[in-house]
């Protein structure tokens, strides 16, 4: 089997989605998420729901990934919190067991254009998301949330990129709801 192509990050610019963009042309393959960027993005935010962002192919300034960012709050499980510990400097664990919710950001919305798809945009741009938050400290955040489409291919992507699985509750559900600690980043 030969082995896939990536797409080198030197041929990526990432930039805040401009309300002009055409995104008629984009597809991603899903048609939820296709429709959202094509219909319902640019009000969103207008109305500060959420920060919609283009990744461009920096030769041909195509649009081949586009995402969306928003802030977020996430309450762990007990077991979770068993877990994260570990994870957590002596000094701040006292501070951290204390609190009952977490500062995060959620990747509300992340497709990449259908053709390039498993070439490492998608991973590229978690990388980036997670590199703003943990060099810039723009905000306080602890973790990084996505609700995932609930199939296979997409749940892998981010459990391959060290995202869990918040709960079990939302097995059958349209998404799963998956954290990525910071922590262990920063």
């Amino acid at each position: 089997m030969a082995a896939k192509t990536r797409f080198s990050a030197s041929r990526i610019k990432i930039e805040p989605l401009s309300d002009s963009e055409d995104l008629t042309q984009f597809s991603c393959g899903n048609d939820k998420l296709d429709d959202f960027f094509h219909k319902e993005v640019v009000l969103c935010c207008k109305y500060k729901y959420l920060s919609a962002y283009a990744v461009k192919d920096v030769q041909t300034n195509q649009v081949i990934c586009l995402f969306t960012l928003s802030n977020d709050i996430i309450a762990l499980e007990e077991e979770d919190m068993e877990d994260m510990i570990s994870l957590i400097e002596e000094e701040y664990r006292p501070i951290f067991q204390q609190q009952s919710s977490f500062p995060a950001v959620n990747i509300g919305h992340l497709a990449v254009r259908k053709e390039l798809q498993s070439k490492g945009i998608g991973q590229f741009v978690i990388t980036y998301i997670m590199g703003l938050l943990t060099t810039y400290r723009l905000t306080g955040v602890q973790f990084l949330t996505v609700d995932s489409l609930n199939n296979p291919r997409t749940n892998k992507f981010y459990l391959n990129n060290d995202f869990c699985n918040q709960s079990n509750k939302d097995i059958n559900s349209e998404t799963r709801r998956m954290y990525l600690p910071l922590i262990g980043y920063l």
